[in-house]
């Protein structure tokens, strides 16, 4: 086979009880060099609901659910990856998953799909380091309360290596993580008013993170990974809605990519090893609450399980063996703008630090800096784990918009008309425009935008049913058959029973053709560019 040419509900919580905590906060008290470990693989538990509203697309609740580790459970996605030629491991590389060109193309496309989104939800996406100093990890409590699982690095300086030289301690470098420590120095490397805030950024700069060796496993326990990384600086007032626009962000992920229901979890202040002052924890857990109870959504407790620095909401997804993954997460911070000394200008600035709005001309002479709020989101959480989840919800069927696989053409014959026509096709439903300039021949760039699909060609001399039955067994999502009736007649044979909502893809169907199909799916006649556009539709609709 030839190779494709990429040719309100109600508020529930008073908004005064925030307001309220917001005025007894006082500067942040740290405990001295906290212990903090990130839990691997603990029960998950469920203490109450604490909403009597319900949504049809949140799973019921649990009371006590303990992953499990079957065999077969860490190698499901494994194995389909193997038959879809997704991915590969390597010694060389433990828990760094190498992206073969099909698994690429479904990786590029979730990043396609976020960016998209992101400018709906203000977010502007920037670029940050992979490597910092370990100053800058002390400055964040990561170095203290991290420190584990994180790699460390030793460069060896400006000149290079000089025998019998020690490495000082500037020379100490770490992997990142997670990436807020570099949004707060672009935060603070410009002034910032109060008119400015929100600001949203977005980041899928890799991370590396050193988990333990045993329990790595596919893409669902990994060192190195891409998260769809986003932080909003904001001001105290603006919380609660901040938090609502991104569960409401990741209720539209979640509903396009059609998943299995999902929990929300919040997860609360830990017992022992955390940084600032309770009455801070108080105003972030409250805050969190209202937002959930403004959803009108269920929602779970897990008492103790919060971040060392602030407390979270958990989307919490089951794979097809029962295996619940934590993908999206909402952490609410008052620890690191005070940490990097991170301000912006505001009038009435005790009020502002409380979150309170006022129109009193004699408060609003006054102006001073005030500390922003940071909102850690990531509504995939784990590129590789919710690929993983991916991969085993649609168990090799994908939706035609990011499969790797969208169309075959097939040969009847091996005529050199059929031939040259099927070759045709592949150009033209590939939406590839080959042009070259007219004086030196170059090829004219493709456009930014240009729609391009996945379309590959089997014009072998072996019989159609043996070129179907591949196509078949491959989980192509169109199979496009063309023989000699459609050289004359500039049409193609369309097969689409391999798209897994059948009814959708008939709708869409009849829109690009224009006419009502009523034909079998496995047979339908269409002009070719009626079925270029189809595949447009199809795309756009996320099908």
């Amino acid at each position: 086979m030839k190779r494709r040419t990429h040719v309100e509900g109600s508020i529930f919580l008073d908004s005064m009880i925030i307001l309220e905590l917001l005025s007894t906060l006082r500067p942040s008290i740290r405990l001295p060099n906290p212990v903090y470990k990130e839990a691997r693989w603990l029960p998950v538990v469920f203490l109450r609901n604490c909403s009597s509203c319900s949504d049809p697309y949140l799973a019921p609740l649990a009371v006590v659910q303990t992953p499990s580790h079957s065999v077969t459970s860490l190698a499901n996605h494994r194995t389909l990856a193997t038959d879809q030629e997704l991915f590969t491991t390597s010694l060389h590389s433990p828990g760094s998953p190498l992206f073969l060109p099909n698994g690429a193309h479904i990786f590029n496309k979730l990043l396609s799909f976020l960016r998209a989104q992101h400018q709906q939800y203000g977010f502007q996406e920037v670029i940050t380091p992979t490597i910092y100093k370990r100053s800058l990890w002390e400055i964040s409590g990561h170095w203290a309360n991290y420190k584990n699982d994180m790699f460390e690095v030793r460069g060896r300086g400006a000149s290079g290596q000089v025998e019998g030289a020690e490495i000082g301690e500037e020379a100490e470098y770490g992997l990142k993580p997670m990436n807020c420590p570099g949004h707060c120095l672009l935060f603070k490397s410009q002034k910032r008013a109060y008119r400015e805030l929100p600001i949203r950024y977005a980041d899928f700069s890799p991370l590396h993170r050193n988990e333990i060796s045993g329990t790595l496993s596919g893409l669902t326990r990994v060192r190195r990974f891409h998260q769809d990384d986003g932080h909003i600086f904001c001001r105290p007032s603006q919380i609660l809605e901040e938090i609502s626009l991104t569960l409401d962000f990741v209720s539209m992920v979640y509903k396009t990519f059609k998943l299995p229901p999902f929990k929300l979890v919040l997860s609360t202040r830990p017992k022992d090893n955390y940084i600032g002052t309770i009455e801070e924890w108080d105003v972030a857990e409250q805050a969190l609450k209202g937002a959930l109870e403004r959803s009108g959504r269920r929602w779970d407790i897990n008492e103790g399980d919060g971040a060392f620095y602030g407390p979270k909401i958990d989307i919490v997804l089951k794979d097809s063996d029962g295996k619940e993954h934590q993908t999206a997460t909402i952490q609410l911070d008052f620890q690191l703008p005070q940490r990097f000394g991170l301000q912006y200008h505001a009038p009435a600035p005790e009020l502002e630090r409380r979150g309170i709005h006022t129109n009193d001309p004699e408060l609003l002479r006054e102006s001073g800096e005030v500390s922003p709020v940071i909102i850690h989101r990531a509504v995939l959480g784990s590129l590789e784990r919710f690929m993983a989840i991916l991969i085993e919800h649609c168990n090799g069927r994908w939706p035609f918009w990011i499969s790797p696989r969208q169309a075959v053409v097939l040969t009847v014959n091996g005529s050199d008309s059929v031939r040259g026509y099927a070759k045709t096709v592949q150009s033209c439903l590939s939406g590839l425009i080959v042009s070259r300039d007219e004086v030196d021949g170059i090829r004219s760039p493709q456009f930014i935008n240009q729609q391009t699909f996945l379309v590959d060609l089997d014009d072998s001399n072996r019989s159609l049913g043996k070129k179907i039955s591949e196509a078949k067994r491959k989980k192509y999502n169109m199979v496009v058959i063309v023989g000699q009736k459609n050289v004359q007649s500039c049409t193609v044979h369309l097969d689409l029973t391999g798209q897994p909502d059948r009814d959708r893809a008939k709708s869409l169907l009849s829109k690009a053709a224009r006419r009502i199909v009523i034909e079998d799916l496995k047979s339908v006649e269409l002009a070719l560019d009626d079925l270029y556009t189809y595949f447009c539709r199809l795309a756009r609709e996320y099908q």
